[in-house]
């Protein structure tokens, strides 16, 4: 799946990452739930250029009547993205990449605590995650933009804690992504194994008010009790 995610590189490294046109404007998180803000990368209609922004996590497809819907779609299964009507026209239409450097996942075991593990790159670098998104407007104008991402069965090493994960997807298919004359990008989507790697972490960031380094820091896995 994809509980929480978490971006803490600098804007200069972004920009050179993603070869963005503009340095992005963005703070340090270490523990970024479902609603809150993520940062997306997208070619927006009329401009050939990589835009960074902030949206909410939380698809809120443009028809909804009410903005709360987001809550429930912040991930979207690959198997059913081309054909939930959440998600079905923004996968052909309006493509991005959720860019982080790490994500978490639980890890059950028996009755006991659930163990929390942090997913990222070997290097720590930021990577980007296959992502939609969609803006909606209110009758009043407020608008919202925001995001789901995309999962897929679970692949090593994820797959020894959750049976689901996010979509990674490489630079050599962002182009291909991004590209809104591109409709059948839902191709790329085939189940791949990318090379990451995961450390359990303290229950600290079970609390999504907690945002600092503690987060993602590793920690021994939780121990069953012998009693």
């Amino acid at each position: 799946m994809c509980g929480r995610t978490a971006l803490t590189a600098t804007p200069d490294d972004l920009r050179e990452a993603f070869g963005l046109a503009e340095t992005p404007v963005v703070a340090p998180h270490y523990n970024v739930p479902p609603s809150q803000p993520v940062a997306v990368v997208r070619i927006l209609r009329g401009s050939t250029a990589r835009k960074m922004d902030q949206v909410r996590w939380g698809l809120v497809p443009s028809w909804a009547d009410d903005p709360k819907v987001g809550h429930k779609l912040s991930l979207a299964r690959i198997e059913t993205v081309s054909t939930t009507p959440a998600f079905r026209d923004v996968i052909r239409r309006h493509r991005c990449l959720v860019v982080v450097d790490g994500f978490y996942e639980w890890k059950r075991d028996g009755k006991g605590p659930s163990q929390p593990f942090f997913i990222h790159r070997p290097d720590h670098a930021p990577f980007a995650l296959a992502g939609v998104w969609d803006r909606w407007v209110s009758r009043d104008g407020e608008v919202v933009e925001s995001a789901a991402i995309l999962t897929q069965p679970a692949r090593p090493p994820v797959d020894a804690i959750h049976d689901r994960m996010p979509v990674v997807l490489e630079p050599a298919e962002w182009d291909h992504w991004l590209d809104p004359a591109v409709h059948d990008a839902v191709d790329l989507l085939a189940p791949r194994t990318p090379g990451l790697v995961a450390h359990p972490v303290s229950p600290h960031v079970n609390d999504p008010r907690h945002d600092d380094v503690r987060c993602i820091e590793p920690a021994e896995p939780a121990q069953k009790s012998l009693f």
